[in-house]
């Protein structure tokens, strides 16, 4: 079955390109937001979760509920989380400081105004200057700042997971209905 343009009012035909094109712009949301997971400067999970809620919104919730959109919204506030409190983790994992726990955290939130390099280096150099100042031992400042650094790279192994089953869900329960 296909449709002749030519045959639709004017008002349809405006509905029409404007479902298509934010229904590409869903995509492209869903696209960006997996790339978005492994670069830092991009808020990859909350553009998945947008583009998969307007998608579901652009048929009214027929094909993918609104069940399923909160399960992935869920899904998308641990993944936040776990971005934000996973070098921390990685600090308190390799028995850090309390001063280093809170340079990792305050690290984490500087960086994120630097870019790539500050959201990479700045837990690193957070947690480092913590242990620094509570125990003076360079050598446990190091171990410390590396627990914190493979405490982030765990987390974006986390977000990564995350993105890509909160995508699987969405197209196979969107495939599911049709």
């Amino acid at each position: 079955m296909s449709i002749k343009l030519e045959a639709l009012p004017p008002k349809d035909l405006r509905m029409l390109f404007m479902d298509i094109a934010l229904y590409a712009l869903a995509i492209a949301l869903i696209v960006g937001g997996l790339i978005g997971t492994i670069l830092p400067t991009i808020p990859g999970i909350p553009m998945i979760f947008g583009g998969i809620w307007l998608a579901a919104a652009l048929d009214d919730y027929q094909l993918l509920g609104v069940t399923w959109v909160i399960v992935l919204g869920v899904l998308a506030a641990i993944g936040v989380a776990v971005d934000f409190i996973s070098a921390t983790l990685g600090a308190r994992r390799v028995g850090a400081s309390s001063l280093a726990i809170w340079g990792a955290s305050i690290g984490t939130f500087v960086g994120m105004f630097f870019g790539i390099p500050g959201l990479v280096l700045g837990p690193f150099v957070g947690a480092l200057i913590g242990e620094l100042v509570s125990s003076k031992s360079v050598l446990r400042s190091a171990h410390v700042s590396i627990g914190t650094w493979l405490g982030l790279l765990f987390g974006t192994l986390v977000k990564l997971v995350l993105s890509v089953v909160m995508v699987a869900l969405a197209a196979g329960v969107w495939l599911l209905n049709l």
